[in-house]
């Protein structure tokens, strides 16, 4: 139990400083927030609980895998002005990228 408060707060810590740092610094919070720094403690945090590198490797690979398939949430944010669409209407579409973009990562992982 203790382990898992510990992968609680520094999840949160990691969120809310960059949330923080987007009022600021947007461009810096971005940065941040687009380093694999939540998947290095993943990676660290599941290799520790579980003690399975096997399943580690699985693990990594998925994110690998997922990383450049969830940018996809962000084309309707590109083309924001031009399809002169609401912030919450680019979210949603957005949102519904993600869901195809998981059945494409489900499927990539099959192949490889």
């Amino acid at each position: 139990m203790t382990l898992f408060i510990v992968k609680v707060i520094a999840a949160a810590m990691i969120i809310s400083f960059c949330s923080w740092l987007s009022g600021k610094r947007p461009e810096l919070a971005g940065f941040l927030l687009a380093l694999p720094i939540a998947s290095l403690i993943a990676l660290a945090f599941s290799y520790s609980e579980h003690k399975n590198p096997q399943a580690t490797i699985v693990f990594a690979k998925s994110i690998f895998v997922a990383v450049p398939v969830t940018l996809l949430f962000f084309i309707p944010f590109l083309f924001y002005e031009k399809l002169h669409i609401s912030f919450w209407q680019a979210y949603a579409i957005g949102l519904g990228m993600l869901v195809m973009g998981y059945f494409l990562h489900k499927t990539i992982l099959t192949l490889i």
